[in-house]
């Protein structure tokens, strides 16, 4: 959905085949480890079938009600290898589906919001295990169409359930949606009131970060990506009575419109598509 050539396609006068630009991002943090992968690749090196999805040297499938992803990708831009594949375990899969906005024009899935994860690496050769999460967002326009920017955060509790804060803002004023939400390993869900607004230091490239915690107790431990239009953060937070860690996310879209940041985006995510 990030994609800059897809985006590029958009505008021509041939409708554009979404199947054309597909990639499989894989990001690893970590000292002496840090790896960014997404290559993106067209049509001739996708295969779809209900259980299974190639693309490329790499594939995402359903095996015994386990998600496993095996990868063999290069990373950028330092040219790197990233081998190797994880499987998440879901708890349970409560399959609902969340509005982001007044129109239903974008929806956000939470498939596994509790789930054990296994991660083996050949390249770099790493192996752990750990909490694990799995979502999706669908849409009928471009997201940049629909929003000016999110919020979104993840944090495992104490026994294993889930807290997921999602602040979308649309590009009308109006056009504002939170989701404050609890999924306990059993894939029940319960929403709960929202905590205080707390304003987070922007990132390097000054994208603007905000969260919602407890007591306002809420800091940045790690920037884990900084990008002029997306962060990516380790926060410390306080949520539904505790001291957590969640991963959190800031996205602008009003920067990813921005012909600069278009035009930067091919170093992170170069294309390899065969023709026909």
């Amino acid at each position: 959905m990030f994609s800059p050539y897809y985006k590029w396609a958009r505008g021509r006068r041939t409708p554009a085949d979404p199947q054309h630009y597909c990639a499989l991002n894989v990001a690893l943090y970590g000292r002496g480890a840090n790896r960014w992968t997404m290559t993106e690749r067209g049509r001739e090196d996708l295969r779809r079938r209900p259980t299974r999805l190639d693309i490329g040297p790499s594939s995402v499938r359903w095996e015994d009600g386990r998600l496993r992803v095996v990868f063999d990708e290069i990373a950028a831009p330092l040219p790197r290898r990233v081998r190797g594949e994880l499987c998440l375990t879901p708890t349970a899969l409560p399959g609902r589906r969340f509005a982001l906005d007044p129109d239903g024009r974008h929806d956000w899935q939470p498939f596994a919001p509790c789930a054990a994860l296994a991660v083996e690496l050949e390249h770099p050769r790493l192996r752990w295990q750990g909490h694990g999460y799995f979502d999706s967002n669908f849409g009928t326009e471009p997201l940049e169409a629909g929003f000016r920017d999110w919020d979104w955060s993840r944090a495992t509790l104490a026994d294993g359930s889930t807290a997921v804060l999602y602040e979308a803002r649309g590009r009308a004023a109006r056009d504002e949606r939170l989701l404050a939400l609890h999924f306990d390993p059993e894939g029940r869900t319960q929403t709960f009131v929202a905590p205080e607004r707390v304003q987070l230091p922007g990132s390097g490239w000054r994208v603007q970060r905000q969260t919602r915690a407890e007591h306002g107790r809420a800091k940045v431990i790690e920037t884990l990506e900084d990008t002029p239009f997306y962060a990516r953060s380790l926060l410390s937070t306080r949520l539904l009575g505790e001291e957590v860690t969640a991963i959190h996310e800031s996205l602008s879209l009003q920067r990813f419109r921005s012909p600069v940041v278009q035009f930067m985006l091919p170093f992170r995510m170069p294309r390899r598509a065969r023709r026909r």
